[in-house]
């Protein structure tokens, strides 16, 4: 990050952040109970060079695509541990857009959504998801993705389809040969048969699990033996007949071994189930077995075979975290293993992957190196954790909600949405504290899902059902300015400053009533004082004015902005100067004859606070930091501290920039990431100050969006500088 005084330096790259495209435009929509759009003349989606992805969905193709909607939403595996989730669009003039990011390296899909049925293709980009005709795909680059990228034109290996019978009924696979694969002469090849489960298609393994490209990529760095690779449904799971005449088949097809000891076989979900019933129940099939986020709890009553497996190498399983419905099926048989002595090696938990393509991903690049040859290891991936015994949400009806346990959160509805017909919860669960909606399952006469891991936090939520904001009837939290709101915290030390500190050892929060002449009405603040507050003190406490956003009041900075915790959390730790800090009503037509006539003057009847101005201080966000700016503008000097959060400077027009420099002791300015929409103003105000010659202090974003996720972690950073010079 960049650290800007006097002006001096420029504010860090993110101002520059430079867009790519990521799909031309090539294909027609495909759409689900709607007709098709007209060719959308520029991209929907782009991706800049730092993980941000800007979707721009023009009205009139939404129109005629859909018909009229009250919602647009992109439905993508954007969540925690890669789950599906919903990213609602905001409507403008002529098209729904939105800004969500930074997103971690990997390959990601989604499909536009309106009114939570109306499905829409994205014209703008040619990729495609056979089995999800809705589906787009796009690639957001880096060094932890790199396998998931295209190999150099002309060094991978070729995918192509095999037809063969089963029971007098025709059935394809997918057969990808490596580099240099020739039919004839030379060595035959080992294989492994790769299935993907009997809810999924043989395609998703190169459309999602990007089977192809790791492959190549694997064998272009020589990781791997040079194999076969033979991609199926994984249809009839106890059929054994189908995977011999499948086998046979591949023999006579392609010049690869026949013996058990090179061929292996894997899968997802029940994919993985069939595989370890393969190698486990009739020994002497494969030598080698995976099982991705497998299902199988037991093997042949525990008793796969007399002892050890015989002529089994290796048997490696694959679970991600508790929200995946493996987890508790891995825990059950690896007990089962163990009683049966049957020799296997575990991945560990994947702390961060569900059951989905992106932990699937990871489970056969760490696979295909170990398979024909001698691994180098036999232990759990870096990362990975283990298990920790079966995860069990409380029982229905458990209150209050939302259960959290170890950073995964369980939401939960009451019986009152029997009858919906779809249900979210709408939470600040997005990279920096952006929204996501996470859909909810329906289980008896409630809805619930089992979300995470969050990082330790202050989160908010609200629950959406039909497309309508509900409160969580079960949560006793409340947001006074937004009544369907909820929160919830993770502990941890991340969240440390934000956590309540024990009892009897932080500061008050009282209420203040005034007389505004502003209004023509008594009006209320929040005033905090520090632990210890002398009110016959020789010396007045300094005092810091704290105000909030449009739409908020004087109470969000308690019950959003966590104010208290964050100032009694700096002060137990010896950063914070002992002050009184007041958080007003800032709803006015004239807020500088609020602050000034009204305010000021109640705290200082009230309170034992300095009225010098050089122990007064004065903050905001967004309306509350224009506000802020508005003060400095009008009436340089009159607070010595300034700062605003998520707030541009305006013009410069009337300002008085030798009276600001010589009475200001602090100016500094925050903001959050190109999430935040007021990024764009904010960054023409640097330049405007930078012009001006004012002094300033700007430390780069605060990665987030316009939210309380931001502003406080800029508090956190403010109020230890304050009354310090």
């Amino acid at each position: 990050m960049t650290l800007l005084y006097h002006g001096r330096s420029r504010p860090m790259g993110a101002r520059r952040l430079a867009a790519v495209i990521v799909a031309g435009v090539m294909a027609l929509a495909a759409v689900l109970l709607a007709p098709r759009p007209a060719t959308a003349a520029t991209p929907w989606l782009s991706v800049s060079a730092d993980g941000y992805v800007s979707f721009s969905v023009p009205a009139a193709d939404v129109q005629a695509g859909m018909g009229q909607v009250s919602q647009v939403v992109i439905e993508g595996n954007f969540g925690p541990s890669s789950t599906w989730v919903e990213f609602g669009l905001s409507r403008g003039a002529n098209a729904w857009t939105g800004v969500l990011g930074p997103l971690k390296p990997g390959l990601y899909y989604y499909q536009v959504t309106g009114d939570d049925t109306k499905g829409l293709k994205d014209p703008t980009n040619s990729t495609t998801v056979a089995s999800k005709p809705l589906w787009s795909t796009f690639l957001v680059p880096g060094d932890s993705a790199r396998l998931l990228a295209d190999a150099p034109e002309g060094q991978g290996g070729k995918v192509e389809t095999l037809t063969y019978r089963v029971k007098k009924e025709e059935r394809s696979a997918l057969v990808w040969t490596p580099p240099g694969y020739s039919a004839k002469g030379g060595k035959p090849y080992p294989v492994l048969y790769l299935q993907s489960g009997t809810d999924r298609s043989a395609t998703d393994w190169l459309d999602l699990g990007r089977a192809g490209q790791i492959l190549d990529n694997l064998s272009a760095d020589g990781a791997i033996e040079p194999m076969v690779v033979v991609i199926t449904d994984g249809r009839g799971p106890d059929d054994d007949k189908e995977l011999k005449d499948l086998r046979k088949a591949v023999g006579d097809a392609y010049r690869v071994h026949r013996d058990p000891a090179h061929q292996a076989i894997a899968g997802v979900s029940e994919g993985g189930s069939q595989a370890l019933r393969a190698a486990l129940t009739g020994p002497g099939q494969f030598a080698y077995a995976g099982s991705f986020s497998g299902l199988l709890t037991e093997v042949a009553g525990g008793k796969p075979g007399p002892g050890p497996n015989p002529g089994v190498k290796l048997v490696r399983l694959y679970t991600g975290n508790v929200t995946d419905p493996a987890y508790n099926a891995t825990v059950r048989l690896t007990k089962a293993l163990d009683r049966a002595r049957v020799k296997y090696e575990f991945d560990g938990v994947n702390p961060d992957g569900g059951a989905n393509w992106t932990a699937w991903q990871e489970n056969l690049i760490d696979f295909l190196p170990r398979l024909f040859r001698k691994a180098s290891d036999h232990g759990p991936s870096a990362g990975h954790e283990p298990l920790k015994g079966e995860f069990t949400p409380p029982a229905p009806g458990t209150t209050p909600t939302p259960f959290v346990q170890d950073g995964f959160v369980t939401f939960e509805t009451t019986t009152d949405f029997k009858d919906a017909k779809h249900v979210t919860v709408w939470a600040n669960i997005a990279p920096g504290g952006s929204w996501l909606r996470v859909p909810l399952s329906r289980e008896g006469d409630r809805w619930r899902a089992t979300v995470g891991p969050f990082e330790p936090w202050f989160y908010y939520y609200r629950l959406i059902v039909d497309r309508v904001a509900v409160k969580d009837a079960s949560n006793p939290t409340k947001v006074t300015t937004e009544p369907t709101w909820s929160t919830f915290l993770v502990p941890g030390e991340r969240a440390r400053l934000v956590t309540d500190v024990p009892a009897g050892q932080g500061g008050k929060v009282e209420s203040l009533t005034y007389r505004s002449n502003v209004t023509n009405q008594d009006r209320t603040a929040l005033v905090w004082t520090p632990p210890g507050y002398d009110p016959n003190r020789a010396e007045p406490y300094p005092v810091f004015y704290l105000q909030h956003g449009g739409g908020q009041n004087h109470t969000d900075w308690v019950e959003m902005g966590r104010a208290k915790q964050i100032l009694d959390n700096h002060y137990r730790d010896g950063n914070l100067v002992p002050m009184v800090v007041v958080m007003s009503n800032g709803n006015v037509s004239n807020f500088n004859k609020e602050l000034l006539e009204n305010i000021d003057p109640a705290v200082r009847a009230r309170y034992n606070v300095s009225g010098d101005p050089s122990q007064q201080a004065l903050a905001g966000l967004s309306m509350g930091g224009g506000q802020t700016i508005g003060m400095l503008k009008a009436y340089p000097g009159r607070f010595a501290y300034i700062a605003a959060f998520s707030a541009g400077f305006g013009g410069s027009a009337g300002v008085d920039v030798a009276a600001i420099n010589n009475g200001t002791k602090l100016l500094r300015v925050y903001v959050g990431d190109v999430t935040d929409f007021v990024y764009p103003s904010f960054m023409a105000g640097l330049t405007t100050m930078d012009n001006l010659g004012i002094r300033y202090e700007f430390d780069g974003v605060t990665p987030g969006p316009h939210g309380w996720d931001v502003w406080q972690k800029n508090l956190i950073d403010l109020a230890p500088r304050l009354f310090k010079r």
